[in-house]
């Protein structure tokens, strides 16, 4: 298999495209110095994470940024500290200030040469144009929870992902490779519905799954690269050979 027999990507854009583990910590802050700093940035992380994945099995069609807010609230329950709703809603309204990873922009520049690139996001549609301003790119179909009302990993997310697709680019799965970082949120699903698809190990160097649930299961994937400058690369290389 190489990444040139596929005709179109998919992509997971906050943990994948965006930093948002960065923009996450950076945001946690004022709740951080409120708890006086007892937990670590990766601890923080895990709490988020446990909160955030709960928070979307209860509230499925919620908004992103409105079930940040909630999840604000829950961490800040969990570390006995009291928050306005300001202050809850600033951190609901904040994924437009998380950065994007250094080599986004560019691969996405590159990719776009070869591939329609299509977004499969947790997230709400205004939250995602800030995040599409800072890619630099015209993605070519952008499919949110928001739009699904489900929030991955439910099967629903892909199914829809894989139907549009269908319907808007006359392409079928064995065309469609899924980019992503979470193995839960992503490669999970991925396998369940028979799709091909490419690990960016943005946390390869960390121990632990930060912003992340662990998987419960290992899942397959086809390639597995530590960066979005990787896949590029290996890109290139099929090319050239």
């Amino acid at each position: 298999m190489k990444l040139t027999d596929f005709k179109i990507l998919t992509f997971d854009c906050y943990g994948t495209l965006i930093d948002w583990e960065s923009g996450l910590s950076a945001a946690l802050q004022p709740l951080l110095t409120k708890a006086h700093g007892a937990t670590s940035r990766e601890q923080a992380l895990e709490i988020f994470a446990r909160h955030e994945f709960a928070q979307q099995n209860e509230t499925p069609s919620m908004p992103y940024s409105q079930l940040l807010s909630r999840v604000y609230k829950r961490v800040a329950t969990e570390w006995n500290v009291p928050v306005s709703n300001e202050e809850a809603n600033i951190f609901g309204a904040s994924v437009p200030d998380w950065p994007a990873f250094p080599d986004s922009v560019a691969a996405l520049a590159y990719l776009k040469q070869y591939y329609p690139l299509v977004i499969l996001s947790n997230v709400d549609r205004i939250s995602f144009r800030a995040s599409n301003d800072r890619l630099k790119v015209a993605f070519d179909a952008i499919y949110t929870a928001q739009d699904i009302e489900s929030y991955k990993p439910n099967p629903q997310n892909f199914a829809y992902m894989l139907q549009r697709v269908k319907n808007d680019f006359g392409l079928e799965k064995s065309a469609v490779l899924h980019v992503a970082q979470s193995l839960l949120h992503d490669h999970v699903p991925a396998n369940r519905c028979g799709l091909a698809s490419a690990w960016i190990d943005r946390r390869h160097a960390n121990e632990g799954w930060g912003a992340t649930k662990p998987p419960g299961e290992a899942p397959k994937y086809d390639f597995r690269f530590d960066s979005m400058a990787a896949l590029v690369q290996a890109h290139q290389k099929e090319l050239s050979g």
